[in-house]
């Protein structure tokens, strides 16, 4: 008897399965019609580094593109909205609400960038949240560049996540 090359369930290890995958590790697409919609949010963040005479530019607006925080920001939303598109296996999803904020943190040379999306769907929302910082932080690197090459993107992770049968997650 031929044993699959991924079970449904792992008891020698602990570890659960991996749902993205079918018995053959096929990559698969989950199927949540079976789960009831929920609302669920997730936050998620990252840093952007650079030089000092670049985050004086950006703060003050002097930089050659425009607005960089301001577009930034934008993208980032636009960016949370078309997760299903850029993530293969990502479920497209009603999102309801999505929050991006950019915050200067001149001790730390650079900008922090949180996103917040909300849902009320089958699944969560935290890989949409992980990639409106991750375009946020693409554009003000492009929006920048012209200033310095060597701006720096960094410890895009989730912070927390609500809702759903996996539970609270928070750092």
């Amino acid at each position: 008897m031929t044993q699959p090359l991924f079970s449904d369930s792992n008891s020698q290890t602990g570890v659960p399965p991996l749902t993205h995958l079918d018995n053959q590790g096929q990559a698969q697409m989950v199927d949540v019609s079976g789960k009831a919609a929920t609302v669920r949010q997730a936050v998620a963040v990252g840093r952007v580094r650079m030089a000092p005479a670049t985050f004086t530019a950006i703060a003050t607006g002097n930089v050659p593109k425009g607005d960089v925080l301001g577009t930034a920001r934008l993208a980032g939303i636009m960016a949370a909205k078309q997760t299903a598109s850029l993530i293969p296996l990502c479920h497209p999803l009603p999102i309801q609400k999505v929050e991006v904020q950019i915050f200067p943190e001149a001790n730390e040379r650079g900008y922090r960038i949180e996103a917040t999306v909300k849902t009320k769907a089958e699944t969560g929302v935290e890989m949409e949240a992980l990639t409106a910082v991750a375009i946020a932080a693409l554009t003000l690197y492009d929006m920048a560049k012209a200033l310095e090459k060597s701006i720096c993107i960094e410890d895009i992770h989730l912070l927390s996540k609500t809702g759903g049968k996996s539970g609270d997650y928070q750092v």
